[in-house]
């Protein structure tokens, strides 16, 4: 398999070649709102002009012919996606991180023939948002450092080569020779998150009584503290560092998972600085033959999935800028700041929930629910519903065949779990559950990787692919025979 020959730093952002002129920064790209009513007020109201002007076109239209009404009514839709990319990428932080999350999975609300309009704007905050200026990173770094960086590196490219939600990388050489990857945090990001968790803590207070009268296994507090605890977490790039090294261990020449190896000596809790990987984006393996599609998407399952009994730990964050497509075959996985550790009865008692969902088994699946810590009172539980909403829910790999994942498939499903008939008797039957914290974080990595697999196109027996771990049975793909190959040789033992 090959990618192209320029790294992905190129493809990220070029950097500025001597003699050229200085491009111009995006404004505001070092103004880091972190009040929450500012936060707050500043999305509502860049958004709202263009928000206006749609419904403003909208009762025009009546007046045009179809053909300029609907030329109008996409630009609209396209002024409305562009002040979107800009809002969430000025405030980054858990803002920024709801539209990476609504770039790859299709929105319902949003009419199909204008939801590529946001998607495309929206993917950009994959990898890149305004990034600060030297001057302001520099800074992290000197307090975080006690040598200067002229010092510490060969060559430190002071253009960062992305920008995400949380902080930006640069591209950096070591005395050495060895090319790294240098992340560093924003300034004040941690009072941002905290405004955006504040206002989410907020918003919750106020709808705990109605929650609790609904569904009071789920816990809203309960769930916005474990969002907090994982969001907080990943403030701390020391303990970023230390998932990263486990993984890299675990996954040390493995045939076709690659995790970069983390340079301890220089890493604090702002910065981190790791292996440099080259390599083909998503956007680019999205334009791949379906066979290499496929290959890529057996191998992001395996990684989220079966990282779980390999690694007793698996990363939530499964949206596609934390991956790349190396020129040997291999997936590089990047990011490892949202990490949730799990223990052996957890897997166990999940593991005994879908296979007592494959065999119909209701006695044995209500045993694994109760185990999970999931069932509230079990003597109202309603299982026909619930069997019904984990088989729907997974279709895609509860089921024993072929299945190609597209866009249109992941909306049909999602649709059918988010139906109102099928949600009002789920309220009903929420009252007798809770939501165990493992499990909030397993959900999220299912559906985001169902969404990833739906703009990967990818097919393939999924379920065949799940049984090796729930079941034990032999590799069902030739991925499957090298990584238990792999995994043999370090006797590494899959929890039954």
């Amino acid at each position: 398999m090959s990618s192209p020959d320029r790294s992905a730093a190129a493809r990220r952002e070029q950097p500025e070649q001597p003699g050229q002129p200085e491009q111009p920064r995006q404004p505001g790209a070092d103004a880091l709102p972190t009040g929450r009513l500012i936060r707050a007020t500043k999305a509502a109201g860049a958004v709202a002009p263009s928000s206006m002007r749609f419904f403003t076109t909208l009762a025009t239209n009546v007046m045009r012919s179809p053909e300029d009404a609907g030329e109008l009514l996409m630009r609209r839709h396209e002024d409305i996606a562009d002040n979107t990319l800009a809002v969430l990428g000025e405030l980054r932080g858990g803002a920024m991180k709801i539209g990476q999350l609504a770039s790859f999975v299709d929105v319902e609300l949003i009419p199909p023939e204008y939801r590529t309009v946001y998607q495309d704007k929206l993917a950009e905050l994959r990898d890149a948002a305004p990034p600060m200026s030297w001057k302001k990173i520099k800074n992290v770094l000197d307090r975080e450092w006690d040598e200067p960086v002229e010092s510490l590196f060969e060559d430190f490219e002071h253009d960062a080569v992305a920008a995400a939600s949380i902080g930006q990388v640069h591209r950096a050489v070591l005395p050495d020779g060895r090319p790294v990857a240098v992340k560093i945090q924003y300034p004040e990001i941690a009072d941002a998150l905290e405004a955006d968790l504040g206002t989410a803590t907020g918003l919750t207070a106020i709808a705990t009584p109605l929650a609790k009268a609904m569904m009071p296994g789920l816990e809203p507090r309960m769930l916005i503290g474990e969002v907090r605890q994982l969001v907080l977490e990943e403030l701390d790039y020391e303990l970023e560092a230390q998932h990263q090294r486990t993984f890299a261990r675990a996954y040390r020449d493995h045939p076709f998972i690659y995790v970069p190896d983390v340079v301890t000596s220089l890493s604090r809790r702002r910065v981190m600085v790791s292996e440099w990987v080259d390599g083909m984006r998503f956007a680019e393996m999205q334009e791949l033959p379906q066979a290499e599609r496929d290959r890529i998407g057996e191998i992001l399952m395996r990684f989220y999935f079966h990282s779980m009994d390999y690694v007793r730990r698996f990363n939530t964050d499964s949206h596609p800028g934390n991956f790349l497509l190396r020129n040997d075959g291999s997936v590089a996985f990047l990011d490892f700041g949202n990490v949730k550790v799990v223990s052996d009865s957890w897997l166990r008692n999940g593991k005994r929930a879908m296979r007592a969902v494959i065999e119909g088994d209701k006695e044995g699946f209500i045993d694994a629910v109760v185990a999970l810590g999931y069932v509230h009172r079990r003597e109202h539980l309603d299982v026909d519903w619930l069997l019904e909403q984990v088989k729907l829910a997974g279709d895609w790999f509860l089921s024993d065949r072929e299945v190609r994942i597209d866009p249109e498939y992941v909306v049909r499903i999602l649709s059918q779990v988010m139906d109102p008939k099928f949600i009002s008797h789920g309220i009903r039957v929420a009252r007798d559950l809770q939501v165990p914290p493992e499990e909030i974080w397993f959900r999220r990595v299912e559906i985001g990787l169902f969404a990833v697999l739906g703009q990967l196109r990818a097919s393939g027996n999924w379920h065949r692919i799940a049984r090796e771990t729930w079941y034990g049975d032999a590799p069902a793909t030739e991925l499957g025979e090298d990584e238990r190959r792999y995994f043999s040789k370090r006797r590494i033992e899959i929890v039954s």
